[in-house]
């Protein structure tokens, strides 16, 4: 077999979102580059973590080279979290599952009549208070069923 030399350069982007449950999109990506470059190991590759605007959609913006911004908010059951949220210049990138999402529910528990949204409010005015006046809202991975 002809080495990466001879073949031309090969450039791949792994764009990658999480394995609910088990990895993180930055994992997946992290382990997909290793596993690559086990292969071809001059291969030049770029990963890129995504999210479709739940879980891991701050985590992915902080990847991408926005700044992980940390507060206090209510949870969905009103108890207190820390929940994050990204910023970069004036653009935030806002994850309503960091603040009100099912991974804040105890194990086992499901209480979407019941659940709020409130820390998802306060986590956009946190991010308005940081200086964002553009702000990307991700409305996935909610327990709640309160219209927000």
């Amino acid at each position: 077999m002809a080495n990466a030399a001879q073949r031309g350069t090969h450039r791949v982007l792994i764009a990658a979102d999480k394995f609910k449950g088990s990895l993180t999109a930055v994992q997946v990506a992290e382990r997909v580059t290793a596993g690559l470059r086990r292969v071809v190991p001059d291969l030049e590759v770029a990963a890129m973590p995504v999210a479709d605007g739940g879980d891991g959609t701050v985590d992915a913006a902080v990847a991408a080279g926005f700044e992980r911004r940390e507060t206090r908010v209510a949870g969905p059951l009103g108890d207190e979290v820390t929940a994050a949220f990204a910023v970069r210049g004036d653009t935030a990138v806002v994850e309503m599952a960091e603040a009100s999402g099912l991974q804040r529910l105890p194990k086992g528990v499901f209480a979407p009549l019941t659940s709020s949204t409130y820390g998802s409010g306060e986590l956009l005015r946190a991010a308005l208070d940081a200086g964002a006046r553009t702000i990307v809202f991700g409305v996935g991975g909610s327990a709640t069923t309160d219209g927000g």
